[in-house]
């Protein structure tokens, strides 16, 4: 195949590494499979996938011996072998730990799941690499506990930035479920429960197909039963579940336009190219970004009938949880945003970052950041020494101190900040504020703000809001809420970087 001009330049680099683990994102449709086939091969190389598609996909790319590992198949040494990771993992003794120079994880957000490192920690590669187009793992395990760097990065924004990717426009359609009840299992809604309160949205869902999608369209349901509820309600639409047959026959016909519309349960997440897809329908509410950025990837591709993916989030009462929806493509965080202004929060995909920063710059919102920092901080095992951070829409978090504010940027997909590990940046923020920051405890520690605040707030306090905000009613404010709202009145007036 001809590769592309980002393909060489991540094939290069790896070519150049020393022995280590490493992590490359390359957003969905990018072609990570054919980049990774390509990589310079100085001895055997292992595959590791978790899927049926995905184990088999690699083949066609490369013109050595190919071997697989799995159920029924077997490999016999040859220069390539491909494995799932729920069959290899019980034939480790049928390898010895030095058979592989280089280890490839397919889909590495889920190397830091137990099988992987049961797995990883028996071989001894020179190179461990990982791709996949979404590094964030929904229950909160490191991918830094894995690899090292990130050497290589093409996300979704730089693909349709540069015209290899669709552009999006987003809609929010409010189907009425209720997931405020639903438990988290490993990160995400526990599926018995989410069958449970998704299992009245079948009509809505197809309501919302038929005032809204254009074209080929492809609904995510939450169970085989919801996936085959909902295809009764559209004419023409198939069920496509993991017991399904002839899956590859129903997909050249949905390109056809045979079919009109494809629901699946989990089947076409990952490692499926279906050439045409103009409208993504997400039904199957999710926590975790992988997953999201999957569903959504399936309708990235570019075609000549399409002018850009209609990417429609059916939406309802969460709870706390944090709904990924289309801001969770940019890595923008909508839980500052009031519920009844998140309607707001559609359009164009790039459009999204503003919109939310105008839906979300509210003083209700501002109250509730302690909170939403709180939550945060537990998913992701942070101890935040009591800073009375404030998170921003961008993912960054501020402190005030008085005079000025400080911010640590937003981390990166390995929990990291310019290459430090984001809770030692919290560390040495901390060590300065008690250092430097005295005079200003009473702004910075949270449990100093909690005492003091409790009280009314002040006339003054009240008074300096209301130059801002004269409709506001000031009158149930505490000083710490009235603080919140100053303190971010007065943010973008003394912010500098953290260094």
């Amino acid at each position: 195949m001809q590769l592309r001009d980002y393909q060489k330049e991540c094939i290069d680099i790896i070519n150049s590494l020393k022995p280590g683990a490493y992590l490359s994102q390359m957003a969905t449709g990018l072609g990570k499979t054919v980049t990774f086939a390509n990589i310079r091969r100085r001895g055997r190389v292992l595959i590791l996938s978790h899927r049926e598609e995905l184990v088999t996909q690699p083949k066609k790319y490369y013109d050595c011996s190919f071997g697989i590992e799995q159920g029924k198949h077997h490999s016999k040494e040859e220069e390539v072998v491909s494995a799932s990771v729920q069959s290899i993992v019980r034939r480790l003794d049928a390898f010895s730990p030095d058979d592989f120079d280089i280890i490839i994880c397919d889909e590495a957000h889920h190397a830091a799941a137990k099988t992987y490192k049961k797995i990883l920690s028996y071989f001894h590669p020179r190179l461990l690499l990982g791709f996949t187009a979404t590094p964030n793992r929904a229950d909160g395990a490191r991918l830094s506990d894995v690899f090292s760097k990130i050497i290589f990065k093409r996300d979704l924004r730089w693909g349709i930035k540069n015209g290899y990717l669709s552009d999006i426009f987003c809609r929010r359609v409010d189907i009425g479920y209720d997931l405020s009840g639903v438990h988290t299992k490993m990160g995400d809604y526990a599926p018995g429960e989410l069958d449970e309160a998704m299992k009245d949205t079948s009509d809505a869902i197809a309501q919302a197909y038929r005032e809204y999608a254009k074209g080929a369209t492809l609904i995510f349901a939450v169970s085989v039963n919801h996936a085959q509820e909902i295809a009764k309600r559209i004419p023409g639409a198939v069920a496509v579940t993991g017991q399904t047959e002839n899956r590859a026959q129903i997909i050249r016909d949905f390109t056809d336009r045979k079919i009109p519309c494809l629901v699946n349960c989990m089947v076409f997440t990952e490692g499926t190219d279906i050439p045409l897809v103009e409208t993504v329908i997400i039904a199957r509410p999710t926590k975790s970004d992988s997953l999201y950025a999957q569903m959504v990837g399936r309708g990235l591709r570019l075609h000549p009938d399409k002018e850009k993916l209609n990417l429609i989030d059916c939406v309802g009462i969460t709870g706390t949880g944090s709904l990924c929806t289309a801001p969770s493509l940019l890595g923008i965080d909508i839980s500052s945003v009031p519920e009844k202004e998140r309607k707001k929060v559609q359009g164009e995909l790039f459009e999204l970052p503003d919109k939310i920063v105008r839906a979300s710059d509210t003083p209700a919102s501002w109250i509730r950041n302690t909170e939403i920092v709180d939550l945060w901080a537990k998913e992701q095992s942070y101890d935040l020494h009591g800073i009375n951070f404030f998170k921003m829409p961008d993912g960054s978090l501020t402190v005030s101190v008085g005079t000025e504010t400080l911010v640590i940027p937003c981390q990166d997909e390995l929990g990291n900040v310019d290459g430090r590990p984001m809770q030692e940046v919290i560390d040495e923020l901390y060590e300065r504020l008690v250092s430097d920051y005295q005079s200003s405890r009473s702004l910075w520690d949270i449990n100093s703000v909690r005492q003091w605040g409790k009280d009314p707030a002040t006339e003054r306090q009240k008074s300096t809001i209301l130059k801002s905000f004269t409709d506001l009613d000031c009158s149930g404010l505490n000083k710490m809420q009235a603080s919140q709202i100053l303190s971010r009145i007065f943010n973008d007036k003394r912010v500098r970087k953290y260094e």
